[in-house]
């Protein structure tokens, strides 16, 4: 397919595999530490992991000669999930965290929280607003150009939202914090 969301959804789909990259992100490197961390069925791991190396997110290397031990390590595709995992866990606050939050992204100086926002590099403004919508890239089929032409993105067709503040303004914004 040429959909980006399908072909990440083929290297990180599976459940495990962006649990092993969340645990790996945090500086677990040993197949010992995610199986203690995750409580996976080793089996499980060795899927996983593998799979993970050959998608490119991980990389396996040998720390032991005898017996062979390996660890894994991020790669650059694997470190720059960080952000999709950030989204994840604000998105889940948000929405699936009923008893309140359990783990937040804080400033690792202040410990003050932080309020992750997609947002575009060029304008600065937040990607929620409806005034993005998903286009045709270049290598697009005409088949993916048809059926982009054919849907909105999020919000009703020609559907704008109201314009966002500066990110610089929006971010000295006070905030009180329970």
């Amino acid at each position: 397919m040429q959909c980006p969301v399908a072909r990440s959804l083929e290297r990180v789909g599976e459940w495990w595999s962006i649990l092993i990259i969340r645990d790996a992100l945090q500086g677990l490197t040993r197949f010992d530490q995610f199986e203690q961390s995750l409580g996976i069925a080793p089996n499980m791991l060795t899927r996983r992991l593998s799979a993970l190396v050959k998608a490119g997110l991980l990389e396996r290397r040998r720390y032991n000669a005898r017996p062979p031990r390996f660890e894994y390590l991020l790669t650059e595709r694997g470190r720059d999930f960080r952000p999709v995992l950030v989204a994840m866990q604000v998105w889940g606050n948000k929405h699936f965290a009923p008893e309140g939050v359990s783990v937040q992204l804080v400033n690792a100086k202040t410990g003050a929280p932080a309020e992750p926002v997609l947002v575009d590099r060029v304008t600065g403004r937040p990607m929620a607003d409806f005034d993005y919508r998903l286009a045709p890239g270049p290598a697009a089929s005409e088949a993916t150009r048809r059926r982009l032409a054919s849907r909105s993105w999020g919000g009703t067709p020609g559907e704008s939202a109201s314009p966002a503040p500066s990110v610089k303004r929006a971010a000295r914004k006070p905030r009180a914090h329970a």
